[in-house]
């Protein structure tokens, strides 16, 4: 499994793992910082465009804040290393919001260090979690 940047052709596998439009996820490749991980074609992710998973991230004066955060549980591991990487470089802390019902996705932020720090604030109507990582 490879990390790169993402580019405008990721959009549409990105929208796929992620749930968004293909739209908000080319304007993504150019607002934040935007990681996707790739993988070889002879895997099932590689059969569905090579991507595996998608990691997007900004620095705000108090935090880095993961924007968004997909796929599967491997991709996902590793996509962690990239924002963790930067606030570390940044001696900052990093945030991430996740989805209630998305069990998998706090189980690997919890795994990658992040404490659970209380709920967030409701996203598109869906009530959120909140961890942090003080590296």
């Amino acid at each position: 499994m490879e990390v790169r940047d993402a580019v405008e052709d990721d959009a549409a596998r990105m929208a796929e793992l992620t749930g968004a439009p293909a739209s908000v996820m080319r304007e993504l490749v150019h607002d934040r910082s935007t990681r996707v991980a790739t993988v070889e074609s002879g895997t099932e992710a590689g059969a569905n465009g090579g991507l595996a998973g998608v990691v997007s991230f900004d620095a705000r004066p108090d935090a880095i804040h993961v924007t968004r955060l997909a796929g599967t549980d491997e991709a996902v591991s590793r996509l962690l290393d990239e924002p963790i990487r930067f606030a570390r470089r940044e001696d900052m802390a990093v945030e991430v919001l996740i989805e209630v019902e998305r069990t998998d996705l706090q189980e690997a932020v919890s795994e990658a260090g992040f404490e659970r720090v209380g709920s967030g604030p409701r996203f598109e109507g869906q009530e959120t979690v909140a961890f942090r990582l003080d590296p």
